[in-house]
C-alpha cells in the first residue's frame, strides 16, 4: 500500500467509497438520482449536528488529521476531505438502505427492533455516566442514546429498515475507517487521544465509539431522509 500513502491518500479513499453509489444512481430500476433533493436535505440537517461536534473535537484534540495524508485545505479547522466525508458516507449508507428496501421490501412490523433499542439507549446513557470524564465516549454515547430513544418512541415501521442498513453498513465501514485508523496501512490517517475514549475496547484499530457515532450519522441521516420522502 506504500505507493498509494501520499497526501491524496483520505481523497482517494473518499473516491473509493463514492465511486459505486455515484455510478448505480442512474441505474433504471433504483433511480437513487430522484431522491437527491430529499437526500442532500437529510445530509445538511445531519452535518448541523456532526461538522461543529467535529471542530469542536478537533480544536480540543480530540482526534487530530496526519497531516502527510490530507492536502492542505482546511476549513474551520477541518481538512476538505473531512467535509466531503460527511456527505461521500451518508449519500453511500442511504444508497445501501435503498437497495436493501428495493431487493428485500419488508412490509410487518419488529417490534423486537423497538424493545432492543430502548435496552441500547439504557445502556449507552449508563455508559455516558460512568465514563462522564472522557470526552469522546461521554459525548458520542449520550447523543447516541437521545436519539435512540426518540426512535423508540415514534415506534416507525422504518426502523428496522434503518437498522438494517446500518448493519450492512459496517462491511464498508469497517474496511474504510480500519484504513482510516492505520489498521492496514503504515500510518494513520486520523489520530485519536485515547484519553478521551475507552481505548482497551477497540476492534483493529478503531476505538469502539466510531461504532456508535456511526450508528448515529446514519440513523440520522436516514430519518431525516425518509421524513423528507414522505413529504415529497
Amino acid at each position: 500500500m506504500g505507493f498509494l500513502e501520499n497526501k491524496f491518500f483520505y481523497l482517494m479513499l473518499l473516491a473509493f467509497t463514492l465511486s459505486y453509489p455515484l455510478l448505480q444512481s442512474f441505474e433504471g430500476r433504483l433511480k437513487y438520482y430522484t431522491k437527491w433533493r430529499s437526500l442532500f436535505k437529510a445530509i445538511f440537517l445531519m452535518m448541523c449536528l456532526f461538522i461543529p461536534w467535529d471542530i469542536y473535537f478537533t480544536a480540543k484534540e480530540v482526534w487530530g488529521f496526519n497531516p502527510n495524508f490530507i492536502i492542505d485545505v482546511k476549513f474551520l479547522y477541518l481538512p476538505i476531505e473531512e467535509w466531503l466525508f460527511f456527505i461521500i458516507v451518508p449519500y453511500a449508507c442511504v444508497f445501501i438502505y435503498e437497495v436493501l428496501n428495493y431487493f428485500f421490501p419488508v412490509n410487518k412490523e419488529y417490534n423486537s427492533i423497538n424493545k432492543l433499542l430502548f435496552i441500547k439507549s439504557l445502556l449507552l446513557l449508563c455508559i455516558a455516566f460512568i465514563f462522564h470524564d472522557k470526552l469522546y465516549t461521554s459525548i458520542c454515547f449520550s447523543l447516541a442514546s437521545f436519539f435512540i430513544y426518540f426512535l423508540y418512541l415514534l415506534n416507525s415501521k422504518t426502523l428496522f429498515k434503518i437498522y438494517r442498513a446500518y448493519i450492512i453498513s459496517l462491511i464498508p465501514f469497517i474496511l474504510i475507517n480500519g484504513f482510516l485508523t492505520g489498521s492496514f496501512n503504515s500510518e494513520h490517517i486520523v489520530w485519536y487521544n485515547d484519553s478521551h475514549n475507552l481505548d482497551i475496547k477497540r476492534f483493529l484499530n478503531i476505538p469502539i465509539e466510531d461504532f456508535i457515532y456511526s450508528f448515529l450519522m446514519t440513523s440520522m441521516t436516514l430519518f431525516f431522509y425518509t421524513k423528507s420522502l414522505k413529504r415529497n
